[in-house]
């Protein structure tokens, strides 16, 4: 198997593993929740009531476009109900809600045997300031009092009051496609919704008729 066939393997199976994540920027948990909060040695560092809770996994091949795509998608992600009770309707701008974030580095797990190995995560001294950019553009795109966060390096407990339960898994643009542009970012994501969509559907009537044997013509003369 290829690195990169691997690689891709591999980070859709950290998904399975680390019970609900995003390929983030790497991986990454995204929770639809009531509350949430994470201390460390007993003490609360952060606390939030409705909202959503990301868990983000940062590996040694995300970048700045990367992080611009994933803030874009949940911020703008549709997981919450309307005014009048209709299910993914609303995105947490729409309802003003908070959002918790922590960073994981165990969602870049791959297994060696029965040994985690967490060896396709970005190194500590990068991660930090990698996953605070995460946070100064979330705070800057949506409002900085609702952006709180746990204590990068810490051993910390996190308690999620999961609604529903709601897990959803996020992926960035595949390489080669990644780019800030958000026209072209809508685009690439229109094109792969009508892919799906297509493929869901099964061969049209044009594919078909194509695909079917055509009778011979009896009258035509042999020879």
């Amino acid at each position: 198997m290829y690195r990169r066939e691997f690689t891709a393997w591999y980070r859709r199976m950290s998904v399975v593993y680390g019970i609900g994540a995003w390929s983030v920027l790497g991986s990454l948990f995204y929770y639809n929740r009531t509350t949430a909060k994470s201390s460390v040695g007993g003490e609360q560092i952060s606390v939030i009531g409705r909202g959503i809770c990301v868990l983000l996994g940062i590996s040694l091949e995300d970048t700045q476009k990367e992080l611009e795509h994933m803030v874009r998608k949940i911020l703008n992600l549709r997981v919450f109900e309307d005014e009048s009770g209709k299910h993914w309707s609303k995105s947490v701008m729409d309802k003003q809600y908070e959002i918790l974030c922590v960073s994981q580095f165990t969602l870049q797990c791959v297994l060696k045997g029965n040994k985690p190995d967490f060896h396709l995560a970005m190194p500590t001294e990068q991660a930090e300031g990698f996953y605070n950019s995460f946070l100064e553009q979330l705070r800057k795109t949506y409002r900085p009092e609702l952006i709180k966060d746990g204590k990068f390096g810490a051993y910390m407990q996190v308690h999620i009051q999961n609604d529903g339960p709601v897990t959803i898994e996020l992926e960035s643009p595949a390489p080669g496609t990644a780019t800030s542009d958000p026209k072209q970012l809508s685009k690439l994501e229109k094109q792969q919704q009508r892919k799906e969509k297509t493929r869901a559907k099964g061969p049209s009537e044009s594919s078909k008729e194509r695909n079917t044997p055509r009778k011979e013509d009896r009258s035509a003369s042999s020879g």
